[in-house]
């Protein structure tokens, strides 16, 4: 079965498919961020939201949030001096609330064609 799993991702990068790597144990989070990046491939290696797949259509709204706010995060760090400290700080949790369970796929524009899921039980 091993060496079939390797075909079919072997295939599938030859295609350009698009990956999604999902590992959310603690011991591999980092294992699993390093991988995606050096392959150019989505990850999830923290909590793993409920409906990120199932429930496209909010996971988009989500996503397109989070990349206003990274853009508007760096608005406010050029006109700092502007905007109430309260409003910077609420934006900033926001922020990295956001980037902790979606930063791995915020530009994934579409459902993968393949999901490898890591050390399941």
């Amino acid at each position: 079965f091993l060496s079939e799993a390797c075909n079919l991702v072997f295939a599938a990068a030859s295609r350009e498919k698009q990956f999604l790597i999902i590992g959310t144990n603690k011991d591999i989070a980092d294992l699993v961020l390093r991988s995606a990046l050096k392959a150019r491939c989505h990850y999830v290696n923290k909590k793993w939201l409920g409906g990120i797949l199932t429930n496209w259509v909010t996971t988009e709204k989500q996503l397109n949030k989070l990349r206003d706010l990274k853009i508007e995060q760096k608005g406010v760090k050029l006109k700092s001096l502007l905007i109430p400290k309260r409003q910077s700080t609420k934006l900033r949790k926001q922020l990295v609330h956001l980037q902790t369970y979606f930063g791995g796929i915020i530009y994934m524009t579409r459902l993968p064609d393949i999901v490898i899921i890591l050390d399941q039980q």
